[in-house]
């Protein structure tokens, strides 16, 4: 006999996973060794007009070419490469179904499917795709898979706002 349906153990099972990613301990760290809050501006986020991007979806923390880029939190390495504005890339899925987007890498170093503890070196900050020939920095942001219908705003792309946190704030806050 049968307790659930195929239908209702599905969605049974998602509610379970989806509450595992809220309950993982979330310890965070400035992504950048030895960086602090002073290595960028607090009024970039959502900045517009940002290039070809229309806003700034994140922060660029400043520091010399090759200081080791850490892992922010306890995560899950779901992507690496290389694209156009953003260079050398790593994403990776931290707690609460947050997925941590680390850009302009000089040499990433980790591989899909890697977990990083707290902490841990996932490359080395530079100057790649669209900061070529400016200071060497990353682009560090955050999106939710789940949306905060309260971030809406409507301002220039104010329903994307929905789904990115301010990484200062998740940092500093």
């Amino acid at each position: 006999m049968r307790i659930f349906s195929k239908g209702k153990l599905a969605i049974c099972m998602l509610i379970l996973l989806l509450a595992i990613g809220f309950m993982v301990p979330e310890r965070k760290v400035i992504p950048v060794q030895g960086a602090t809050s002073a290595d960028w501006n607090k009024r970039t986020f959502w900045f517009a007009p940002w290039g070809a991007s229309g806003v700034h979806k994140g922060i660029d923390i400043f520091a010399k070419m090759n200081t080791p880029v850490i892992a922010s939190t306890n995560m899950l390495v779901v992507y690496t490469g290389n694209i156009k504005r953003g260079g050398n890339i790593v994403i990776a899925l931290g707690p609460k179904w947050r997925l941590h987007y680390f850009a302009h890498l000089n040499k990433p170093i980790t591989q899909v499917g890697d977990i990083l503890a707290t902490g841990e070196v996932l490359g080395y900050l530079g100057d790649t795709g669209n900061a070529k020939g400016k200071p060497s920095h990353l682009h560090y942001s955050i999106f939710s898979l789940i949306p905060y219908i309260g971030r809406i705003d409507f301002s220039q792309q104010g329903y994307k706002k929905a789904f990115y946190l301010d990484p200062g704030d998740y940092l500093t806050g």
